[in-house]
């Protein structure tokens, strides 16, 4: 995911990279930054699908801690009660063991690329979207750079908060692409278990701008 986004930095430099090769002045202008995660996450339609994701996946989520307490009730149960038992119900007892945490490990690996499959589908559609409307907006307004503005992906030492882009551009989106209210509320009190933890956000490649005048 950093190599992905940090690539995407260099995305945003396409347009003036010609003239850099060919020796020549990049083309005056501004320079802005723009966190494109956060981005992502902030419109509404971001919200509101992430949402969706995470009422999607609770029941298989609670399956998953399901299946992880009883693996930790039977290995309890083997721990403290080894000496008690004959071979023969020792070997059943980790037979079972066995076979729970495959099932459970599988299970996982299943659920976590099922949800990274629907977190792409996600990210990619949002972000086509919003890299189009970055184009308008940097052409409009006389941009001559934007690059990534997350210094954790970015090697970026000082921004000033006026180059910052990133709530501009969530509220050009959310004006383009409005979303319905969502009026119910999803039960997010229990966290999931560790083993069946979520994976950040957006995890697609974001699509390259063009970087050309619209005709």
């Amino acid at each position: 995911m950093r190599k992905q986004l940090w690539k995407l930095g260099l995305l945003w430099s396409a347009a003036i990279w010609p003239t850099l090769v060919c020796g020549q002045s990049p083309p005056a202008g501004k320079i802005g930054v723009l966190n494109i995660q956060a981005a992502i996450a902030s419109t509404g339609e971001g919200k509101k699908a992430f949402a969706d994701l995470d009422k999607k996946y609770a029941s298989r989520r609670q399956d998953l801690q399901d299946q992880q307490q009883a693996i930790t009730a039977l290995q309890d149960q083997l721990s403290k009660q080894t000496p008690a038992l004959s071979e023969e119900e020792q070997r059943r007892l980790n037979r079972d063991l066995q076979e729970k945490q495959t099932k459970f490990k599988r299970a996982q690996e299943d659920a976590q690329a099922d949800f990274s499959a629907d977190s792409n589908e996600v990210v990619n559609r949002i972000g086509q979207k919003l890299v189009r409307l970055v184009d308008e907006y940097a052409q409009q307004n006389g941009y001559a750079l934007i690059l990534e503005g997350d210094p954790q992906r970015m090697p970026v030492y000082y921004v000033a908060p006026q180059i910052d882009l990133t709530e501009e551009m969530v509220k050009r989106y959310d004006t383009a692409n409005p979303v319905a209210a969502d009026t119910s509320t999803p039960n997010l009190s229990a966290p999931p278990p560790a083993a069946a933890t979520r994976p950040p956000v957006p995890r697609a490649p974001i699509p390259k701008p063009t970087g050309k005048p619209k005709p």
